[in-house]
């Protein structure tokens, strides 16, 4: 059936409206931690699993549900994701424990997954003519930009009126309108089902990764790996080992390792995860810091942190009429240092206080880190052949997800380590240091059950030694970075010529 051209913009508002929730729902939630850790009295690792169950489940399922939705169809894979993402939205937003939302944060990521690739399947589908589909793709890198970009804002916004699960909730209203529209607009196409379906390689991949994650996470929880720890991670290690033996020796792989061969590819991804790991990771810090430490609002900490997501949502324009004239190499190297200085510069600085001075800073790095997404697109889309460019886009979107996840996994873990070792808490009746010393959200809980002065004394302790922290979490990962840069300096001399950018990923 084809689409009659009177009809194909709004099939463009149908999907885009479907998409829209999807990026708004990576960064809302950062801003809501403090609210819902003091709601569900949520321990510093439940908060982690909350926060990037999200895109590690997406990490694995995005190439499968693509697949899928070319055997069963677009649309009927955009509905399905459509009332899943609504029905787990609602059941997020009623949770009543810490392990209710992460598995209600799993089932989102279920929905989104189905959704998101069904989004540029139908696009493509729709605009047969060019011209018109790089319209339509416009809007779709915009909205998605933009998505990202005022998900902390309108999760401050909510919560300075209602209660943490209406971050959620939001959601339902708009399925309730997407999901009509999309049924009635959006056609039944002829389905090609070509091709095995690997949704076993994708749980492979999933129980690897969190089974990985979840040791580190304990281990570091613990300050002690055990014998225990140190077997659930050989586990999690010997899980992604076998998904990529599988990957190398299948006829029909998930994702193509093979393309990590051509070093433009390589290096590319090794940005796209770096970056994407490190906006998500310093992203929900920051939200953190801002709320506990200074006191802010959600809506204050939201309008603070504009400068960050909006100059990463311009980059991409401007990064891309720079990609026409400078190689990978040099567009690669000089994003990736002035990331690395912004971050050394706010590590260094007072972020209550020096508003301007981190305001600025904070521009530069958002600008930075778009850049690097840009670099590492281009260089992705470039290097790949034509007749891969599928496989090269799906190993592109796994290398995003995956970064945000264990990005938020690496500032996590690398924090609470940090602040268990500054926090000085003093010992008293119905004081658990142990709590308290387990991540500032914990020891929030308990100051403000105790109360009092020792209420007070313990949450000013903990204020103390998460500042600290979170500057030495910031000058390790500017340290990271830096030597990437100068790994993509020195490992792309040859890469000389001009970027061609392809498809340019909007979201970190």
């Amino acid at each position: 059936m084809t689409v009659a051209p009177s009809n194909r913009w709004l099939v463009l508002t149908a999907v885009i409206l479907a998409f829209l929730p999807v990026v708004v729902d990576m960064t809302i939630l950062h801003i809501a931690v403090p609210s819902l850790t003091a709601a569900l009295g949520a321990s510093g690792t439940e908060i982690l699993w909350i926060i990037d169950i999200y895109p590690l489940i997406m990490a694995g399922l995005l190439v499968p549900m693509g697949t899928l939705g070319d055997r069963v169809g677009h649309r009927r894979l955009m509905l399905t994701g459509l009332t899943i993402f609504g029905t787990a939205s609602i059941c997020a937003a009623f949770s009543t424990t810490a392990m209710m939302l992460i598995l209600s944060r799993a089932f989102l990521a279920l929905g989104s997954s189905m959704i998101m690739p069904s989004v540029l399947a139908i696009v493509r589908q729709t605009f047969e003519d060019p011209k018109e589909r790089a319209v339509a793709l416009g809007v779709w890198t915009t909205v998605g930009s933009a998505g990202a970009a005022i998900g902390p804002l309108v999760g401050g916004l909510l919560l300075e009126h209602f209660w943490w699960g209406s971050v959620f909730l939001i959601n339902v209203p708009i399925m309730l309108v997407v999901l009509p529209i999309v049924f009635v607009l959006v056609p039944n196409r002829p389905v090609a089902a070509q091709g095995s379906w690997k949704i076993g390689h994708a749980m492979l991949l999933i129980a690897g990764l969190i089974t990985t994650v979840y040791a580190i996470k304990t281990g570091f929880k613990a300050a002690d790996l055990s014998v225990w720890n140190l077997a659930v991670l050989v586990a999690g290690l010997g899980l992604i080992a076998w998904f990529a033996r599988l990957q190398v020796v299948s006829s029909e792989p998930l994702l193509d390792l093979s393309l990590f061969r051509k070093p433009a590819i390589s290096v590319g991804m090794m940005i796209a995860f770096v970056v994407s790991g490190s906006f998500a990771g310093f992203e929900l810090l920051l939200a953190q810091e801002l709320q506990y430490v200074y006191g802010r609002t959600p809506l204050q900490a939201g309008l603070f942190m504009m400068p960050l997501v909006i100059a990463s949502a311009i980059a991409g324009p401007i990064a891309g009429k720079l990609a026409g004239r400078f190689s990978l190499r040099w567009l690669g190297t000089i994003g990736l240092g002035a990331a690395a200085l912004s971050l050394f510069g706010i590590s260094q600085s007072d972020i209550g206080g020096d508003v301007v001075i981190i305001g600025s800073l904070l521009a530069v790095l958002g600008f930075a880190l778009g850049v690097g997404l840009l670099a590492s697109s281009a260089a992705i889309m470039g290097a790949a052949p034509v007749e891969k460019a599928g496989a090269a886009g799906s190993l592109e979107a796994t290398g995003y997800e995956l970064g945000a996840g264990l990005g938020i996994t690496f500032f996590g873990v690398l924090l609470s380590s940090i602040y268990r070792t500054n926090f000085t808490g003093a010992a008293g009746p119905g004081i658990d240091l142990e709590a308290a010393s387990a991540s500032i959200g914990e020891a929030m809980v308990i100051a403000r059950r105790i109360g009092g002065t020792e209420g007070e004394a313990i949450a000013e302790a903990a204020r103390v030694a998460f500042a600290s922290a979170h500057g030495s979490v910031l000058m390790v990962t500017a340290t990271l970075i830096a030597m990437l840069a100068i790994v993509v300096f020195v490992a792309l001399r040859r890469e000389g010529a001009p970027l061609e950018t392809g498809v340019v990923a909007t979201e970190p």
